[in-house]
Parts: structure tokens; C-alpha cells; sequence
């Protein structure tokens, strides 16, 4: 089974991503198809909350499946602006709807230059074996 790979989003190598916003610096972080379909369903996360502030790949959370926990990896340095609360009601939004409803947080970046260090979607591709 192939994953769905977003042209317009920005991806990190432990299978995070990152998509803009309407708002100045403010992305959504989720994880791909790719690590849904390898953790499989999605029972429990644990998010951070609005207001804490991360380094780039720094932990900022918990994505547990039936098969395993994982941890969550902040894409790029920032603060948490909101936190997605449908996943917590629904953890498995993450397994139906990855780069939807089953996003995680918004972080405002500290230096969005640094989107440009992330892989993009061809990249991302070749990490997973797809090309």
C-alpha cells in the first residue's frame, strides 16, 4: 500500500509535518500517512499545551498505537499556539485523516527560514522508500 505524500507540505526524517497557515509563522503539525500506516490505530496522544515552547526536534509528545508509543518530534524551534482537541476525543482522526482532522498542533516558528532545511515532498518520498 503507497501513503499519501502533500506537494505542499514539509516533512522531517522521523515522519512529522509541517503545513502553513493563514497565519504569519503559524504551522500545523501532524504526522504523514506513512507513520500512521506503520504505528497503526491510534489509541491515545499526549500534546502539549498552548504556551510551551520547544526546540527543533525536541519531544513534545506521546502518539501511542495498539502496536507501540512513539515519541512526537518538534519540526523546527517554536511555541504551540493551539493544540488540535478533536485527536484527544478521537485519537484515531490520526489514522483517517493525517493531514485534516488528525493534526496535532500549531507552533509559530522562531526562524521561518528554517522551513526551507525540511524535506520536501520529493524528499520525503525517497526517506520512505517510495522512489
Amino acid at each position: 500500500m503507497s501513503s499519501s505524500i502533500p506537494d505542499d507540505l514539509r516533512y522531517t526524517m522521523e515522519h512529522e509535518y509541517l503545513r502553513e497557515t493563514k497565519e504569519p509563522d503559524v504551522f500545523i503539525v501532524g504526522i504523514t500517512d506513512y507513520a500512521q500506516g506503520e504505528l497503526g490505530d491510534v489509541v491515545f496522544l499526549e500534546l502539549p499545551e498552548p504556551g510551551d515552547s520547544f526546540a527543533h526536534m525536541e519531544t513534545f509528545g506521546t502518539i501511542e498505537a495498539v502496536k507501540a508509543v512513539s515519541d512526537l518530534y518538534c519540526p523546527l524551534a517554536g511555541e504551540v499556539v493551539a493544540v488540535n482537541e478533536a485527536v484527544h476525543d478521537d485519537p484515531a482522526l490520526v489514522n483517517t485523516d493525517p493531514y485534516g482532522e488528525g493534526w496535532m498542533i500549531k507552533l509559530r516558528v522562531a526562524d521561518p527560514a528554517e522551513v526551507e532545511s525540511l524535506l520536501d515532498a520529493v524528499g520525503y518520498e525517497r526517506h520512505t522508500g517510495g522512489l
